[in-house]
Parts: C-alpha cells; structure tokens; sequence
C-alpha cells in the first residue's frame, strides 16, 4: 500500500473529527468605574508603564494610587467608565481629570484611555471614548484636552482626530524614558453641554 494511501484511510470521517470550537464573539459592556475595578486597572496601565512611551510614567502605579485616584475622581463627578467582559474582567477604561486644579478651568478636562493588550484593534477604544464624550457632556462639561506622546502613539491620535480632536499645540522633548526623548501632541475637542452651567462649581475651591 502507498504511503499516500496509507494516510487517507487512517484519517477519521468528517463526522468524527474533532473541529475547532468557534471563536467566541468579543462583547463586552461600558459602564461607571467601582472600586472592585481597581486590580484590573492598575494592571492594565502599568503594562504600558513598562513596554511603552505612551505614557510618560516610569514607575509602576500601586493599588493605592489607583484607589486615591479612583476616590478623587469620585468626590469631583468627573466620568470613569470601564468596559468589562461577560466574566467580569475589565478589559480596558477610560476617564477624564481636571485639567487644573483653579477653579477657572472647572470646565475643561484631560482624558485618557488605555485598553488591555488582548482588547486591541477590536474597536473598544472607540465605544470608550464615543461613551466618555458623551458623559462628559451629561455632567456639563466644556472642552476636552487629549495630551499624546509624539512617538508610538499614532493609533490614540487617529482616534481622537476621528472625533474632532484638532491639533492645538506641540511641545518637543519634555520627556526622557527608555533612554529617547519624547515629545507631546496636544488635541482639543468642545463639547454641548447638556446640563446647566454652574453644576461642577461644588468640586473646586477658589482660586488662589
């Protein structure tokens, strides 16, 4: 019997051979941050603190800070969603912080997302960021500023520009790490507030 033969009839029906199992559909849902979320945030961004320039940060963020920021955020009613998997894992976040600390700028915030490495090029930083604009404007708020290294960040500047993020500024060589400089690509974006002007007021003190 030829070899060739040979394999043919030692191969098993069609009926009996195992197939692969279909690959399960990537879902997942958007919704606010809580405090059981924290472990899975901070391990999503600190891989991007040791395998990227996306981030400026060198050292590794502790539960702690996570915690303090999470709180933080709380106290001043500024959006924190996460996306989580039907398992319940978070699978990527995406938030917005003061972008100062005077009461003047009450209305403007700095937003950043960051997507675990197995969630990429899936299109879940766009569900995040359509669902992070959109809470900004529910809590009346103004403009949006998206600060973005100006190396290895080609994909989260496509992705703002999609939305209307438009080029305000750059800043050259402000940052060092991996031993390179970096620069920052600074992108604005207004909002249409769907709240009164005047509800963020509680949050911030005085200016000095």
């Amino acid at each position: 019997m030829l070899e060739e033969e040979y394999q043919k009839r030692r191969r098993l029906p069609l009926h009996l051979q195992r197939r692969p199992a279909p690959e399960r559909p990537f879902s997942y849902e958007i919704r606010p941050a809580e405090m059981r979320d924290i472990e899975d945030i901070r391990e999503i961004y600190n891989y991007y603190v040791t395998n990227s320039v996306v981030t400026f940060d060198e050292k590794k963020w502790t539960h702690r800070q996570w915690k303090e920021k999470f709180l933080h955020l709380q106290k001043l009613d500024l959006p924190f969603l996460v996306a989580v998997a039907p398992t319940g894992q978070v699978l990527g976040y995406a938030l917005v912080s003061p972008w100062s600390g005077k009461s003047s700028y009450r209305y403007t915030v700095e937003n950043s997302i960051y997507l675990g490495h197995a969630a990429t090029g899936k299109g879940l930083g766009t569900a995040l960021l359509a669902a992070l604009i959109e809470a900004c404007e529910e809590k009346g708020l103004r403009q949006i500023v998206a600060v973005i290294s100006d190396k290895g960040a080609e994909g989260s500047l496509a992705l703002h520009e999609r939305f209307g993020f438009e080029e305000v500024g750059r800043m050259g060589k402000v940052g060092f790490k991996f031993d390179r400089w970096l620069g920052t690509v600074y992108l604005q974006k207004s909002l249409t507030p769907k709240r009164k002007r005047g509800v963020l007021s509680r949050v911030f003190g005085s200016d000095d």
